[in-house]
């Protein structure tokens, strides 16, 4: 949900009015009455004249062309929009004379990080695929004494230390398996072992992949398939793995292949956040759970939505920190003097600013 009554009551004494749709909150545990005590209006799902004198949209992903028809022009819509080489998103903004922020291309500077939607959502992914592979693992995750003797904790590797992956290695943690963690950065290694976690040193190439603006860059076919090489005794021996390698606008990374699952014990799990983007793990299917050769393989996609309240909560968040910016003498403002306006701006007016986003293609 893109605002909760918190968000609301806060959009109310900035002086804006709120028009809500009825029971959107539901699911994520907020009732209707809960939003008008905060002074929002609530008006029925699909209503026409609610949306055409809009001046801002608030959302979760981009709404349906037919939904961003009945807006107004000049107005403006905020949230995951799913930009890259989305030619019928730039199509309906240019038609509509509609301006657009999109989450996925804010910076990522210590500034922005009030509104970085990516990193709160996938915070919470990273948190509930260990919960996914410990429920679907057939043995502990800590180590137990017993009368029976001694149970080893489980090994649990995860691939890519963004967000999602500190936070997963966090979680497996605190479950008290013992973790490894596989990142193409060696400057994420201090994070890491921060966290109680030991680190798959990088290959040894002469193209060692960084980050810029936060994200991590596209590495090698050559450096990954070093990696890979790597990779492959670590999860011979593991009981479960995370994936969440992913790159902005790109084909997830395949970091797991056929040779490298047949290693893999029966019983073992794969959690595949990048599933949506091609997935880090051959096989792996959205929202479903493959049986191959004994081996679970998850395709964890949308996993914020499992944890819907705390999931909305920061994400309402993100969109008032980011729309505050916005905010001037009591009017919106889009100022493209400040970087992460600019940054994340992709329409205005229906003037496509970052044409390079919405015509690429994943590669």
């Amino acid at each position: 949900m893109a605002a909760t009554p918190d968000t609301v009551k806060r959009f109310v004494s900035l002086g804006c009015s709120v028009a809500v749709e009825r029971r959107a909150g539901v699911l994520s545990g907020h009732l209707d009455a809960s939003y008008a005590d905060q002074g929002a209006t609530l008006v029925a799902v699909g209503d026409t004249n609610a949306w055409s004198q809009a001046d801002v949209l608030l959302c979760v992903q981009s709404p349906a062309l037919a939904h961003l028809n009945r807006l107004r022009q000049g107005a403006l819509v905020v949230g995951m929009l799913s930009p890259y080489a989305n030619e019928q998103l730039a199509m309906a903004l240019q038609s509509g004379g509609l301006s657009a922020m999109a989450f996925e291309l804010l910076p990522r500077t210590s500034r922005a990080q009030s509104a970085d939607a990516l990193s709160s959502q996938a915070s919470i992914a990273g948190y509930k695929s260990v919960l996914l592979a410990s429920s679907a693992l057939d043995r502990y995750f800590p180590m137990l004494m017993t009368a029976a003797g001694t149970v080893q904790p489980a090994k649990v590797v995860v691939l890519g230390a963004g967000v999602a992956g500190l936070q997963a290695v966090a979680t497996a943690r605190r479950l008290g398996a013992v973790v490894y963690v596989s990142d193409i950065r060696p400057a994420v290694k201090e994070q890491v072992e921060s966290l109680g976690a030991r680190f798959i040193e990088p290959p040894e190439v002469v193209d060692e992949p960084s980050e810029a603006g936060g994200y991590a860059q596209q590495a090698s076919d050559a450096f990954l398939a070093a990696q890979r090489q790597r990779l492959s005794d670590h999860l011979a021996g593991a009981d479960v793995a995370i994936c969440t390698a992913q790159v902005p606008g790109r084909c997830a990374p395949r970091l797991i292949d056929e040779n490298m699952l047949d290693r893999m014990r029966p019983g073992a799990v794969v959690v595949d956040l990048a599933v949506a983007q091609g997935g880090n793990c051959v096989d792996t299917v959205a929202s479903k759970t493959v049986d191959r050769k004994g081996v679970k393989l998850i395709g964890g996609n949308d996993l914020p939505c499992t944890v819907p309240n705390h999931a909305s909560a920061l994400y309402a968040r993100n969109l008032l920190a980011l729309l505050e910016l916005t905010m001037k003498d009591g009017d919106f403002r889009l100022d493209l003097e400040d970087e992460l306006i600019a940054g994340c701006l992709i329409a205005q007016n229906g003037r496509i600013r970052r044409g390079d986003v919405f015509t690429s293609r994943a590669n």
